[in-house]
């Protein structure tokens, strides 16, 4: 990190007279007293303890220097706000360095499509990416300050929980090229509609300059929203990228695009995921990088974990785990996707459910709904867990032929996570396929971990 005690005190404005301590480089930023090492900048933040606590293991780990808002008898930076002063330093520090920044939100794909603009990228300049899910307020500026000095390309992926966040993680950033990914129903409870959702992930544009590209779905529910001053590339049905045509199969895909030659490989499942690649490699494009290095880095892409992907069960059947997030959106996706890969010989397909979480007060119907997107031809064993998924359980019972359908309830006063766990067990067979979806707070992570060394 190319920054200097008392340069960070000037641009924060420190009211503290800083003349007092040496003007030394600093190593890092932490905030994580546990993480520090000798000659870091600490931050402490507000959270379940207040980070002023730890101040005094932060010194000894080495701490050079902290941020704070009470005046203190070792060195310190004396700031109204620790978290605002983190982010004001990200803001001067990514202007200073003239990194280019790359930013992607959206309600599904954000971390596959950010992995993958990294990866394309990476072929031809020095590059950073958000890592794991460091995509808020806090994440984002740590990212900014955690980046190679030799960076030259900075992919920054930006979450929303609440309409303002991404504006604030914007004008931090400052993107020169953003993508959204997808509109959908991500955290609906705290928007009210799919069109607050759209004004919130819109609001990538805001720190961005006139003229600027941004990538977005031509979904027509962002049509009244759309920001004048960037210039904008749609993708989807209808859009200014295609997918022209797709082959999909067990654990890769083959597709073409509009705008390049040839067949692109990826070797991770789903149709969405298609469409995530394209964007990516329209980014790899529009920042000069050469076809044939795109064509290459989506054939070896290497993905942030806990996202889609197969594994082994103990007993050799195969598991689809995508158990980090869930909405109806990305439900349907991976319900589409499971459903056309062919099952193996003489083995069942079967699909585990769990709630989705923040959906608002339409959550049952939601759940209910996706009884469209579950085939009974196709599907031979369907298991519910959860309190919204309840009336889902109910409708597909109906549907599915008689003991094919079972429900595990998860509520204030009840949770049957054991007997989901040994029913699944129990179903389960070598020559199986199983999907998992739901809600990361559902646990399903969990029943995938006890089938890979169970059985």
């Amino acid at each position: 990190m190319k920054l200097t005690l008392h340069e960070v005190a000037q641009v924060l404005g420190a009211k503290n007279d800083i003349s007092l301590y040496p003007d030394t480089a600093l190593n890092k930023v932490e905030f994580d007293s546990r993480f520090v090492t000798t000659g870091d900048l600490f931050v402490p933040l507000k959270g379940a303890r207040d980070g002023h606590d730890f101040i005094p293991v932060a010194f000894e780990n080495g701490c050079a220097v902290t941020l704070s808002e009470v005046s203190l008898d070792v060195p310190h930076i004396l700031v109204d706000d620790c978290l605002a002063a983190l982010q004001q330093l990200a803001a001067y520090y990514l202007e200073k360095t003239e990194v280019e920044v790359i930013a992607v939100t959206g309600s599904n794909g954000k971390t596959t499509t950010k992995d993958m603009i990294h990866d394309i990228l990476a072929t031809t300049y020095k590059t950073y990416k958000t890592q794991g899910n460091y995509n808020n307020e806090i994440g984002l500026p740590y990212t900014v300050l955690h980046m190679p000095d030799d960076t030259e390309k900075l992919v920054l992926e930006m979450g929303q929980d609440h309409l303002g966040d991404i504006h604030l993680l914007s004008e931090i950033a400052k993107p020169s090229l953003s993508v959204i990914t997808l509109f959908g129903e991500a955290h609906l409870e705290f928007f009210g509609s799919r069109e607050e959702i759209a004004k919130g992930k819109l609001q990538i544009a805001d720190g961005m300059e006139p003229g600027s590209k941004l990538l977005i779905p031509a979904d027509p529910i962002a049509d009244k929203l759309l920001p004048s001053h960037v210039d904008l590339v749609r993708f989807g049905e209808q859009g200014d990228l295609q997918v022209t045509s797709l082959v999909e199969s067990k654990d890769s895909l083959t597709f073409t695009v509009n705008f390049m030659d040839g067949d692109i490989f990826l070797p991770v499942t789903g149709k969405y995921n298609a469409t995530n690649a394209m964007v990516a490699a329209c980014v790899g494009k529009l920042l000069a990088v050469e076809e044939e290095d795109i064509l290459e880095a989506l054939a070896k892409l290497e993905l942030t974990r806990n996202r889609t992907e197969w594994k082994k069960a103990a007993n050799g059947a195969d598991i689809l785990s995508d158990v980090y997030n869930a909405n109806p959106t990305a439900m349907k996706l991976i319900l589409e996707t499971f459903s056309a890969i062919p099952a193996n010989e003489k083995g069942q397909k079967i699909v585990v459910l769990a709630d989705m979480k923040e959906l608002g007060p339409d959550s049952v119907q939601m759940h209910t709904d996706i009884l469209k997107y579950l085939d009974p031809s196709v599907l031979d064993q369907l298991v519910l867990y959860g309190d919204d998924i309840a009336d889902l359980a109910e409708a597909a019972s109906r549907l599915f032929p008689a003991g094919s359908v079972s429900f595990f309830k998860k509520n204030a006063s009840e949770d049957q996570f054991e007997d989901l766990l040994g029913h699944i067990q129990t179903i389960l067979q070598p020559a199986d396929q199983i999907l998992l979806k739901g809600s990361n707070s559902m646990n399903l992570a969990k029943v995938v971990e006890k089938l890979e060394k169970l059985g």
